[in-house]
């Protein structure tokens, strides 16, 4: 098996219990990284001490950031990136704090590269399960057309590979030189949607990408359901779901086709009128308050606009 630099990314804040169970799991690969560049979005809970109490801080392998303020999973990654890029790695490893790769989940994605014939692979992604064996972070299939016309997404399907268009931040390992090109993933966004943003352009800009059936990680996020507005209950996590309303539809106008940027927009429209007529659904106004901050912000562009644009040189 090829021998190549691996730089690994996780981004934490507050979890850190789930961090010490995520670091130990990424250190014991059977496929070895050279670094985990860990970036602190300036966790509160006793996190490095954690570390520390566990060697992590003053382990040669592990590389300690503690930024000053939290800015999101989109700022963390955009600032880990940053720092492996700095690394020249072959592969960059990224992930969350609540993934717990399975002991061999690098070594199948290295696996992978010498039966894909493909020079310009942008990412390759893990398959996601959460505690109980539930899919989760499922990445979307490839329907560009071959030569034939058809979509060829399943040209390796024996090999257990599928050709996938986007994904999520949970277990990617991204090509170095991709990182290079493409630049890093818009820090603005902060949280949800910049990872859908980051392997569209992956994909639009480099290559191609593959889903790798036996690489596998466990997904330690609370509730472990797809995200809802008009299931979520929780007040201080509802008017989190502006960013995601905001940013997918940024990620919709920039990748897709304007019929799917329709649809996005009559879909939250049915969302709204769902959320005004359910029983069950707690915080009504407030839920369709946040849906259309989300929209107006977006179509009004009432963000970076400018470091959106400019993403490609980031």
């Amino acid at each position: 098996m090829r021998k190549l630099k691996i730089q690994a990314v996780v981004v934490t804040y507050n979890r850190k219990q789930l961090l010490l169970e995520c670091m130990d799991a990424i250190l014991k690969q059977t496929y070895e990284v050279d670094n985990i560049i860990l970036i602190d979005n300036n966790s509160t809970d006793g996190t490095y001490e954690a570390l520390e109490n566990a060697g992590y801080i003053d382990n040669n392998k592990v590389i300690y950031i503690k930024l000053q303020q939290n800015i999101g999973g989109a700022g963390g990654f955009h600032e880990g990136m940053k720092t492996a890029r700095k690394y020249n790695a072959d592969w960059v490893w990224i992930m969350d704090d609540d993934t717990i790769p399975k002991e061999n989940s690098l070594e199948e994605l290295i696996k992978s590269l010498d039966l894909i014939e493909d020079n310009n692979i942008s990412y390759l992604a893990s398959s996601v399960y959460g505690e109980h064996g539930e899919f989760m972070n499922v990445p979307k299939i490839s329907t560009t057309p071959s030569e034939s016309g058809y979509p060829d997404w399943y040209k390796y399907l024996e090999k257990g590979i599928v050709k996938i268009s986007e994904a999520t931040f949970v277990s990617l390992l991204i090509n170095g030189k991709a990182l290079k090109a493409i630049g890093l993933p818009v820090k603005e966004y902060f949280i949800w949607g910049d990872d859908t943003e980051y392997t569209l352009r992956l994909n639009k800009y480099f290559g191609c990408s593959y889903m790798i059936g036996s690489s596998i990680v466990i997904h330690k996020r609370k509730g472990g359901k797809a995200l809802s507005i008009v299931e979520e209950n929780d007040r201080n996590r509802i008017k989190m779901y502006f960013y995601m309303i905001r940013n997918n539809y940024i990620n919709t106008k920039e990748y897709k086709r304007k019929r799917e940027l329709l649809n996005y927009n009559l879909s939250y429209i049915l969302t709204s009128l769902k959320i005004l007529f359910s029983k069950k659904s707690k915080h009504k106004f407030y839920k369709i308050h946040i849906i259309l901050k989300g929209l107006y912000a977006a179509k009004l562009k009432k963000y970076d606009y400018n470091t959106f644009k400019n993403r490609l040189n980031s």
